[in-house]
């Protein structure tokens, strides 16, 4: 039987996320797309010229899980990393007019990470990225663990968005974990192969199919479920969220119980953000009183919304009240 929730139920969770605070915890990108047009092969190399049109940037990253939290209408603290250069700049200025806090940024001595397309005829040509992705050192270690005590005592939920670009570093994931569980908050996790296991306490972790069987080394069998006591024993956290694409989600509890959310979605244009999507959702519902459950059939809905959007995109809770009921209407 497909999980269901009342519409009433449905509003009145939403409206209680725009009361909400969350914590995201992360790797911050800034990305920039360069569109333009090919007409020639360069003289120099082997290599499209690309006469460049349009330059658009946008937030990524854990910048991305707080841009849509705020679409959500919740407030939020994004506790990331970036450079003294103009690339870290711009992030914070993009924050602030999307009227999103910027006080928990910390700025290191590295470039802030910064992801580059360049298009052409709607393909990507290339993508070149300027970061450092090490661990940090003691001492930004030192002031990201002080950002995040700053940020916490405002905070209805957290959120951990790991790219593995050094910032989720184990004395951070435990000692935010530790404070949010003092203040018996939700916890959300997005997480990248480093430290995956490290994250025992969380409420709702979410891999998607593959990186869980990568890091478990075995398959995942959610027809017969006889090894999931033992997947939730590595990880130590409470439910499982596992993306399955074109297929929806599937949401596992620690008990063994398996719920299929099937996609919602009536046209797909583009995947890319759709996970940032599902994060902010699911911390802000888990906020505002959601179950597991709840939270995975609303932000199911929110996915189904931002994949019929280009690129990545903010999701409204308008439109998440307009996805159900076209879907109640199709059903």
């Amino acid at each position: 039987m497909t999980p269901t929730i009342s519409r009433a139920r449905l509003e009145a969770l939403l409206a209680d996320a725009g009361s909400q605070h969350v914590v995201i915890i992360g790797d911050a990108m800034l990305d920039v797309y360069l569109r333009g047009d090919v007409d020639r092969i360069s003289p120099e190399a082997p290599v499209p010229v690309v006469r460049v049109r349009d330059r658009k940037l946008a937030l990524g990253g854990a910048a991305n899980v707080a841009q849509n939290v705020a679409a959500v209408g919740a407030g939020c603290d994004l506790v990331a990393v970036v450079g003294e250069d103009v690339a870290g700049n711009t992030l914070r200025e993009r924050l602030e007019s999307g009227r999103m806090e910027s006080r928990s940024l910390v700025t290191v001595a590295r470039p802030t990470t910064t992801k580059t397309r360049v298009m052409a005829r709607s393909q990507q040509l290339v993508r070149f990225d300027e970061e450092d992705d090490a661990d940090l050192d003691a001492a930004d270690v030192a002031r990201v663990l002080e950002a995040i005590e700053t940020a916490m005592p405002h905070a209805t939920a957290l959120v951990f968005e790991d790219y593995n670009k050094g910032v989720l570093v184990p004395a951070v994931i435990e000692g935010a974990i530790a404070a949010a569980r003092a203040r018996h908050l939700p916890i959300v996790v997005d997480p990248k192969f480093r430290n995956f296991f490290a994250y025992r306490g969380a409420t709702v972790f979410k891999p998607n199919r593959r990186e869980l069987e990568s890091a478990l080394g075995a398959a995942v069998d959610l027809e017969h479920p006889a090894a999931l006591p033992e997947t939730f024993a590595r990880l130590g956290v409470e439910h499982l969220l596992l993306t399955l694409g074109e297929r929806g989600m599937a949401l596992v509890s620690s008990d063994g119980v398996v719920h299929r959310v099937p996609t919602t979605a009536r046209e797909v244009y583009d995947v890319v953000g759709a996970g940032d999507t599902v994060t902010a959702y699911l911390a802000t519902m888990l906020a505002a009183g959601a179950t597991a459950l709840e939270a995975a059939i609303v932000a199911n809905y929110a996915a189904g919304v931002e994949v019929g959007k280009l690129g990545a995109a903010t999701v409204t809770p308008a439109e998440v009240l307009e996805a159900y009921d076209a879907h109640i209407a199709d059903a």
